[in-house]
């Protein structure tokens, strides 16, 4: 039977009685032809039809750039298939890793600081029957239609010319230690971890800043001491004259990378401050997370104990540049970090021309640790309410010999006082140290706690005999009063100290103390930081309600 679901005409206007001719053309053709062929011959041109409009429509949503622009953009990367072979291929592509972790700010599962080097993103078409996600070989395996993967000299324009500007004026009037040297790098950066290198393509040689060698060799650690530098590791920045003459990317990063070193003072908690985490926040805060972490000195104990800070800093895991085999790419980088004094940041044009303050850093660390408490408490605000202390206590030197005492001394005036030592958990101490109202301790690494607490709280600093007050206020004093917190200092005299007992009167250490800062800092340790304090607390209960004062202010 013949199909005449082309061939039926439409219900016209007219009614049933009417009758309407086709066409004269229509009439002398249909008049040749059986009816029978006619159907068939029209349902054979609709299928060939359709068959026309599926192909175009496959070839179309496989291959218009404007599917592939909507399509989401981590499948498209990971189901991509390789460059087309008809071009040649400077480096392999290096596939994508799944980094995701704690430290991630968002849930996208895909990693934007790592890319392969990718030709044009293509829609790829899943098979029935397979797994949400997965394609079938078929589709993985064909070539791309567009265009290659770029040429490395392609990739060089688009990086853009080579700099590298280097920071070694360390010296600063009234500081006595001078800054280490700071590289900062633009261009095609590639960084192997295994050579100790980051090699820098300057086909040009208008880079500056090399030796003879067309090298610049950095210690990237931030304290410039001729003790530590020897055992911090020594990485190379090597100029090289094109990309072929460079070793070939694995990983290629879309973010600015930051080498810098963990070795020196580091596990003291004031010179984990200042010699790493602020000369870091320095540099890199201002990236907004948006920046590859690279560790030489590696510890993974002390990458862990800063955990909260660098994932802060950086939306990325670190890497271990100690034991990387990788060759990480990068279009800008910095090769040691920027520094100004310990716990003291001022403006300047080259190491903080964003006019970072300590303020700044307060804010960012409480960020850090989910610290809360941004204010001390208002006496009076509410009827009981009693003003919290915290005395940070010693077990080495510098011991608070009386503390029960002033503990007591304290309770009495009003606080509600907890004693506690600084340990290895630092989460933990920073949340104990943002409950205070008011912080108490004898000159020493503790006193770095002070970043912990709330705007407006008081810190009160027992400063021991010896000539101390460079030391007190460029230490904890100034840096104290940056972070808007109300400062106070007690000076101790011969009599509260354990020295008195260990060297006659009429010794240097009491005659003339300021002469053993001038012999340096093993001197100074043997000497003056090994003492012990009893304070009297008769002089010391004034400053005492000195704090409740500040408190009111």
């Amino acid at each position: 039977m013949s199909s005449t679901a082309y061939s039926r005409p439409s219900k016209l206007p007219g009614g049933p009685g009417e009758r309407r001719l086709p066409p004269r053309l229509m009439r002398s053709f249909t008049g040749k032809i059986e009816p029978k062929k006619l159907g068939l011959g029209l349902l054979a041109g609709g299928c060939l039809a359709l068959l026309t409009y599926v192909s175009l429509a496959k070839l179309f949503a496989i291959y218009s750039p404007v599917f592939a622009s909507t399509a989401n953009a981590s499948g498209l990367l990971q189901n991509a298939p390789p460059g087309s072979s008809s071009a040649p291929q400077k480096e392999a592509v290096p596939p994508l890793e799944d980094t995701t972790f704690a430290g991630r700010k968002n849930d996208d599962p895909a990693d934007p600081v790592d890319f392969p080097e990718e030709g044009p993103a293509v829609a790829v078409t899943e098979e029935p029957g397979l797994p949400e996600g997965l394609v079938s070989k078929k589709e993985k395996d064909a070539p791309l239609p567009s265009e290659p993967n770029p040429s490395e000299k392609d990739q060089d324009k688009s990086i853009g010319d080579a700099k590298m500007a280097c920071d070694e004026n360390g010296v600063d009037e009234g500081f006595p230690y001078a800054r280490p040297a700071v590289c900062e790098l633009s261009g095609d950066i590639r960084v192997s971890p295994k050579q100790k290198t980051m090699y820098l393509v300057n086909p040009s040689g208008a880079a500056a800043g090399f030796d003879e060698k067309g090298e610049k060799k950095v210690r990237p650690y931030a304290r410039n001491d001729d003790f530590l530098l020897p055992a911090v590791v020594e990485v190379t920045v090597k100029s090289l004259p094109s990309a072929e003459a460079a070793p070939q990317c694995t990983k290629r990063h879309r973010v600015p990378a930051v080498v810098f070193s963990v070795a020196g003072y580091t596990d003291n908690f004031f010179h984990d401050n200042t010699d790493v985490m602020i000369p870091l926040f320095l540099t890199a805060g201002h990236l907004k997370g948006e920046v590859q972490l690279l560790i030489t000195n590696y510890k993974p104990w002390w990458v862990q104990k800063y955990t909260p800070l660098l994932s802060k800093l950086s939306n990325y895991p670190v890497i271990n540049f100690d034991e990387d085999a990788g060759v990480h790419c990068f279009t800008q980088g910095f090769l040691g970090m920027y520094r100004d004094r310990d716990l003291i940041l001022s403006p300047h044009p080259t190491r903080n021309p964003r006019n970072v303050t300590m303020l700044d850093y307060n804010r960012f660390v409480r960020s850090a640790y989910g610290l809360r408490r941004e204010q001390p408490a208002v006496l009076g605000e509410e009827p009981g309410m009693r003003p919290q202390m915290l005395i940070i206590s010693r077990s080495g030197t510098r011991k608070l010999l009386n503390l029960d005492e002033v503990a007591a001394a304290a309770m009495a005036l009003g606080f509600n006082v907890t004693v506690a030592e600084a340990g290895a958990d630092v989460p933990a101490f920073a949340a104990l140290v943002n409950s205070a109202d008011v912080l108490l301790a004898v000159h020493g690494a503790g006193l770095t706690n002070q970043i912990f607490l709330p705007t407006n709280a008081v810190v009160l600093q027992i400063v021991p005999w010896g000539n101390m007050n460079w030391q007190a206020t460029n230490f904890y004093g100034q840096p104290a009063r940056d972070m808007q917190l109300r400062y106070l200092e007690y000076f101790v005299d011969e009599e509260e100290t354990s020295l008195k007992d260990k060297y006659p009167r009429d010794h240097v250490v009491f005659k003339d103390p300021k002469a053993l800062h001038t012999q340096g800092w093993q001197v100074l340790a043997e000497t003056i930081m090994k003492q012990d304090v009893k304070v009297n607390l008769t002089r010391f209960q004034p400053f005492l309600l000195q704090t409740i004062d500040k408190l009111q202010e």
